[in-house]
């Protein structure tokens, strides 16, 4: 094969070696005999990465609006983001982000006399379907199908995963939670089906294999470990014979990627290694690859899911990063409090600016990735030109269980969808699901007539004067 001179690479190509198969990313090669010299995209359907922030924020109660630490002052493209707001963070992605404020997930309050207290078992699994949950401990689930994995029914079958979920805490509590909910309904944001909850990975060792065929059992991967080789060790002669291949472009990115994979493969080693060392650990139930630090936790998944997205092995992830009930401190924030009783305020000034500090400090963990997918070219666009990210949370005001003016915002392009650097504030009363039904439309299900309790479509565009 000779790439430079008329043949070209197959979008999907794999260097395969003794248990380990590695995807390229998009390379010039790539593009067809017809189109030389063209600097084509990928396949340029929208990437949808769905991240849910649990348990509200600081700024969705009185206080905390007035203070705009979630929605601005000012609606439109002028408005300006306090510094105490946790969104301040992404200031230098202004471009890249549509506020959405003032809509509501009503589908996660109780609606029955029994379901009374049960926000925390309830919230996650309303987040991406907009559906209420039925109550049962038992196998007979219902929720709905999650807007992530509609959109993976439709247009996530030509990659080798459909898609991928991903989560931070722990989330593998079998059986039943508190009142009387299942705990698959706070253990996953993605639903195949509305009796289907999908499982999320959350040590990075696992989602790294899966990425990357590491070995065909458990025994093989362990086995490989052992000898302390890198996985790039067993695609050394294909990495070698593609290259000869390549244009000088083309090894430049080549070089690059597996640089990045090279890099992540060896951060998680030294997460196995020092949590394997006896030393005490904060997370002492966690598997060996889960760090400790919820930075370096979020930072090796965000780059799970871009090497994903780069290798077009998927292009639709959902992403939790949280438990609503969960009592982790985070030593490297601001605060010292842990996240659920700092949460419950009681309406105290100063409590509420405590409990946002925590909130600062995990919206602040989405830059790393941002930058990365700004920085990552597919073609002649980056991978944040093509993505539609969702950030957002099924809870308003933690302190009082509210589901009323939720906290919800979009980052990306969305392959021009989005054109970011806008506040846009809803109607009072306007359903969250109406943003997600306008969303879908986006994505390519226009004969979507409803979502969960939608009412109708919001526009994500700018009223004309």
């Amino acid at each position: 094969m000779d790439f430079i001179t008329g043949k070209h690479m197959p979008r999907r190509t794999f260097l395969r070696g003794v248990g380990a198969t590695v995807a390229l990313p998009f390379l010039d090669a790539m593009v067809s005999a017809g189109r030389a010299g063209v600097k084509a995209a990928a396949p340029d359907r929208t990437r949808l990465i769905c991240i849910e922030e649990v348990h509200g924020l600081a700024g969705c109660n009185k206080f905390g609006a007035s203070k705009y630490l979630f929605a601005p002052e000012t609606a439109g493209r002028d408005f300006t983001l306090v510094p105490d707001n946790p969104l301040s963070a992404l200031e230098p992605y202004r471009d890249y982000l549509t506020i959405v404020s003032n809509t509501d997930v009503r589908m996660a309050e109780a609606i029955a006399l029994p379901e009374i207290g049960g926000d925390h078992f309830r919230s996650s699994a309303v987040f991406l379907t907009q559906s209420h949950p039925k109550q049962t401990n038992g196998s007979d689930l219902w929720a709905g199908t999650s807007m992530d994995q509609m959109y993976a029914k439709r247009f996530g079958q030509g990659t080798p995963v459909p898609s991928m979920q991903f989560c931070i805490e722990n989330l593998d509590q079998a059986g039943g939670c508190t009142y009387n909910y299942s705990c698959a309904y706070t253990d996953t944001i993605s639903w195949a089906s509305p009796n289907e909850p999908l499982p999320m990975i959350r040590d990075p060792r696992v989602a790294f294999d899966m990425l990357f065929g590491a070995g065909g059992t458990a025994e093989d991967r362990a086995a490989r470990r052992e000898t302390r080789r890198s996985i790039l060790d067993w695609i050394g002669g294909e990495v070698e014979r593609v290259r000869r291949q390549l244009g000088s472009g083309d090894r430049t990115r080549l070089d690059r990627y597996l640089d990045n994979v090279r890099e992540l493969e060896r951060r998680i080693q030294a997460v196995e290694a020092h949590n394997r060392s006896g030393e005490t650990r904060e997370l002492p139930d966690a598997p060996a690859g889960v760090p400790d630090s919820f930075t370096e936790h979020m930072k090796l998944m965000f780059d799970v899911q871009l090497l994903a997205l780069q290798t077009d092995m998927t292009r639709i992830i959902s992403f939790k990063t949280g438990r609503d009930a969960q009592n982790r401190v985070f030593p490297e924030c601001a605060s010292n409090q842990p996240f659920h009783p700092a949460s419950h305020h009681g309406n105290r000034e100063e409590r509420i600016m405590e409990f946002n500090k925590i909130c600062r400090f995990r919206v602040g963990q989405l830059p790393y990735f941002l930058e990365k997918m700004k920085n990552t070219m597919d073609g002649d666009a980056s991978l944040l030109d093509k993505t539609m990210i969702i950030w957002g949370s099924p809870m308003a005001d933690p302190n009082i269980h509210n589901h009323r003016r939720c906290p919800l915002m979009l980052l990306g392009h969305a392959n021009g969808h989005l054109k970011g650097h806008l506040h846009l504030k809803a109607a009072d009363g306007t359903p969250m699901a109406n943003v997600m039904l306008a969303l879908l439309h986006q994505l390519g299900l226009d004969d979507l007539q409803a979502f969960g309790d939608s009412t109708g479509e919001l526009s994500l565009s700018m009223p004309a004067l």
